[in-house]
């Protein structure tokens, strides 16, 4: 039985800078991902959004690892996520169970789909908690709104309001590039197919759409948070513009008075 680890531990890794270090070369790498098979029956996935996934690997060397790559992480998680996911071998053909699968054969190739798929399953999770994040706080504004007519947040805590939520917003959407299938299953039907029942195992096209609807509702509502800021301004100065106009009349009534 083999064992896969994924690890969420950081919002990014800087994986130019650890492939540098790392003393292992890449079975497979790009810009974004670093796949190493560094022993018989040991493997490493490092992805750019922040989560290491190990097969093999005991608690001490993951522990050890996880000291190692802290240095290239960036916004390190204060409560870590993982997942586990069992791989049995030998089996008569391939079988999908409850975080588990059986393996009629072996290869690197469908172990690097079976750690990629569970670190997908481990970055929807992550991306799932900010997007709840940015809807709790979208609620208790709105829920403001409704109940007083009227934002309680002044113009710059507002703007610093809807910068922190852009940002957020814009880090989850910069890494759902994430699910797309890897190439190689588009040549290889085996792969294909593991790639389709992995995805179904773990339910990530549903909770896909559940982070995009969420972003796009605070979308939305940052929108109206933008326009009720700019009403809000726009009266601000026609009132500045009303009390010049007053002031000037005031005192061109004061000099013909006094002339």
């Amino acid at each position: 039985m083999l064992k896969v680890l994924a690890i969420q531990s950081a919002d990014s890794i800087d994986i130019k800078q650890f492939r540098a270090i790392f003393p292992a070369s890449p079975h497979y790498a790009d810009s974004d991902e670093l796949f190493y098979q560094t022993d018989t029956e040991k493997f490493l996935y490092v992805f750019k959004y922040g989560i290491v996934c190990f097969l093999g690997y005991n608690a001490t060397e993951i522990a050890g690892f996880q000291q190692m790559i802290a240095p290239y992480c960036r916004n390190i998680l204060s409560q870590p996520l993982s997942d586990e996911f069992d791989i049995g071998t030998g089996a008569d053909q391939t079988r999908f169970g409850y975080n588990k699968l059986e393996l009629e054969r072996v290869t690197i190739d469908t172990l690097r789909l079976i750690m990629l798929n569970v670190s997908q399953s481990v970055a929807l999770d992550h991306f799932n908690r900010q997007t709840d994040i940015l809807l709790e706080e979208t609620n208790y504004h709105t829920q403001i709104l409704e109940k007083k007519g009227k934002m309680e947040l002044s113009g710059t805590s507002l703007k610093k309001y809807i910068g922190r939520t852009l940002n957020l917003k814009n880090r989850i959407e910069a890494n759902l590039y994430i699910f797309d299938s890897p190439e190689e299953t588009w040549e290889d039907e085996d792969l294909n197919r593991m790639d389709i029942g992995l995805k179904k195992l773990f339910d990530l096209q549903a909770r896909f759409r559940t982070i995009r609807e969420g972003l796009e509702i605070v979308k939305e509502n940052l929108e109206l948070f933008k326009d009720l800021l700019q009403y809000r301004n726009s009266i601000l100065l026609e009132w500045v513009i009303i009390v010049l106009i007053f002031v000037e009349v005031m005192n061109l009534i004061i000099e013909k008075i006094f002339k």
